[in-house]
């Protein structure tokens, strides 16, 4: 359901976020009134799929439909952040807790994958008439969308079109080919990832398996 209030960013991979929503702009009032309009409680429920994110906004004009894309990786990038991510185990349990490690983000930009996208990167459609791009609408959506990948970076790696289904399905095939069976590293595995899927059914009321919000 729509969000009232800006999203605050806490985190510094939300405040990364915001910077490339910021660098997008095409003006300073552009941002001011994306901030008022996220504020308000009119960007309704965004839902995100594999490198796009599309969500309703109203506004004293009407109601519009925003819509986004973000690049997504290739198969040689997704293959190389599933091996980064296996490099330490500790960072399968950090993402299924909600955390973005930043030494993981540094390792994947050292092996040639951008996780945080810049502001050119982000790009952006909306039934408005306003001949700027993003307009208004689409940084609303995307003032909002910061609070969504602070409280779970699953949501950018599906933009990023590694979502967390395939993530874990690609781990665990890794683990089973590379591992004797009822090693240490496959039961911390298989242990982190039920460790997601209870603080999933806990954290139900705020969060849905196609991230509709």
């Amino acid at each position: 359901m729509p969000r009232r209030g800006a999203a605050r960013a806490t985190t510094w991979w939300s405040k990364a976020w915001v910077r490339a929503v910021e660098e997008s702009a095409y003006a300073r009032t552009d941002l001011a009134a994306a901030r008022l309009l996220s504020r308000s409680g009119r960007v309704g429920g965004i839902t995100v799929d594999t490198g796009t994110f599309v969500a309703a906004v109203e506004d004293d004009a009407g109601l519009w439909t925003a819509s986004g894309s973000v690049p997504v990786l290739g198969s040689d990038g997704c293959a190389a952040f599933v091996e980064t991510v296996a490099a330490e185990s500790g960072r399968i349990v950090a993402l299924m807790a909600g955390e973005l490690p930043h030494g993981l983000v540094e390792h994947a930009e050292e092996a040639g994958i951008e996780l945080l996208p810049y502001g050119g990167e982000l790009g952006a459609a909306c039934t408005c008439e306003a001949w700027v791009d993003p307009c208004v609408h689409v940084l609303g959506v995307l003032y909002q969308l910061a609070w969504l990948v602070e409280s779970d970076p699953f949501v950018l790696l599906q933009l990023r079109g590694l979502p967390r289904d395939e993530l874990l399905a690609r781990l665990h095939a890794r683990t089973e080919q590379t591992t004797p069976a009822g090693d240490d590293l496959e039961t911390g595995f298989d242990a982190a990832v039920r460790a997601g899927r209870l603080l999933e059914l806990l954290d139900g009321s705020e969060r849905s398996v196609d991230h509709l919000f």
